[in-house]
């Protein structure tokens, strides 16, 4: 039986200078952030770190919510 994945996505922090990376994780690991910081996470139907394609964490809890359904 073959193992689900999560979809990986690229997370930044917003701050006053801009966009600062903190790296490449899985979609659990993205919404497992602390609310207080403040993220901006690729698509996860776009490829991490090739996309300019962000969005915040409730819109990817509402994304994983639609997938999960389409199963």
């Amino acid at each position: 039986m073959a193992q689900k994945t999560k979809p990986l996505v690229e997370v930044a922090a917003k701050t006053e200078d801009g966009r600062v990376p903190l790296g490449i994780m899985n979609t659990k690991q993205a919404l497992d952030l602390p609310d207080e910081l403040d993220v901006e996470i690729s698509h996860p139907d776009k490829e991490p770190g090739a996309t300019d394609h962000f969005i915040d964490k409730e819109e990817l809890r509402s994304v994983g919510r639609k997938a999960r359904g389409k199963q």
